[in-house]
């Protein structure tokens, strides 16, 4: 891929061509009227222009490297992957990490592999993150939503199930906010419990079908339990998610927590910035957090906004959120 630069007093352009030919490729990286080179451009503020396989691309200088670089590993994709709009999205969501994704020498690659698909972390705290589940029987996943805690932590159970590393997958979550109060509910328990557990659910029938999904949970290989339900058990070979922790009490998390059995491997998940447990109340996420530090065999992996890996909204909106908070801090602090 031969690369130069042009300079001129504002910005600078740098022509590169990519490399093996392949019009099919080539369609792939384009998209439909080019809209993943217009989606780069806007996103991005650079202007990329192409004839073939030889592209120009024009903007500050500081950026142009970067754009270079994701437009690379675009190509380098499309060699086993059809590329999307969403696609897109989640590479330039990649783009404005401190390391950046398309450099080798900045992230190491680690992939989740189901039936149905490879699942490649994003960014450097998802590939810790998922690293940290492989190599730890306890991991938690902190941060915002929308940074993948909960559906990485699916698919790494859904990955166990099917190399029979666990016999069960076990989705536990504080039922309800501020308690598990279920008796006003309609149903029975499993009904009551569901609407809570549905971003697990969903990523559950991604990964295995819906239909397979249903039969797993009838045959009691897939288990959903409020947390209160835990009481008393203990969980052999079996991979334990509990979501949403940081509305656990500290009794709550304990209880938890001493639950795991041999064999076993658990990820608890949760953003302390949305605890809905009454005002005076510890959150068990937020203590264990100091409970636990320094135990080799137990991981952290914390999240930023800029892991965020939905629409550019919602890491606008975390972000918002993050510095009014911030303001509010400092204001208290004066009184």
């Amino acid at each position: 891929m031969d690369t130069k630069t042009i300079d001129d007093s504002k910005c600078s352009t740098i022509e590169f061509t990519l490399e093996p030919i392949d019009n099919e490729r080539l369609m792939n990286l384009s998209g439909q009227f080019d809209q993943h080179l217009r989606q780069l451009e806007t996103r991005l503020d650079v202007t990329i222009g192409n004839r073939g396989y030889d592209f120009k691309v024009s903007g500050l200088p500081a950026k142009l490297q970067m754009v270079i670089n994701l437009i690379k590993a675009l190509y380098n994709l499309t060699a086993s992957e059809v590329l999307t709009p969403e696609k897109i999205h989640l590479y330039l969501q990649e783009s404005s990490l401190d390391h950046h994704p398309t450099d080798d020498k900045d992230i190491v690659y680690t992939t989740i592999r189901t039936k149905r698909g490879v699942i490649r972390g994003r960014g450097v705290n998802q590939n810790n993150y998922i690293r940290n589940m492989q190599r730890h029987d306890l991991t938690f996943g902190i941060g915002p939503a929308g940074t993948g805690k909960t559906y990485l932590a699916v698919a790494g159970a859904v990955e166990a199930l099917e190399r029979d590393e666990v016999r069960r997958i076990i989705l536990v979550r504080p039922a309800v906010e501020a308690g598990e109060k279920l008796g006003f509910l309609p149903g029975d328990l499993s009904q009551k419990v569901d609407p809570y557990l549905r971003p697990m659910y969903d990523a559950l029938y991604e990964m295995l079908g819906f239909e397979k999904v249903g039969r797993l949970i009838e045959k009691n290989v897939i288990e959903v339990a409020p947390l209160a339900y835990m009481r008393g058990r203990s969980l052999n070979d079996s991979f334990i998610i509990m979501d949403e922790a940081q509305n656990t009490t500290t009794e709550q998390m304990k209880m938890f927590l001493t639950r795991l059995g041999f064999g076993s491997t658990a990820v608890v998940t949760g953003d302390i910035t949305q605890i809905d447990l009454p005002s005076r109340q510890l959150s068990g996420l937020k203590h264990i957090i100091n409970v636990l530090q320094g135990i080799d065999e137990i991981s952290f992996s914390y999240f930023q906004p800029k892991d965020v890996v939905r629409h550019t909204l919602v890491k606008s909106i975390v972000k918002a959120y993050d510095r009014f908070d911030e303001l509010q801090d400092n204001t208290n602090k004066t009184y």
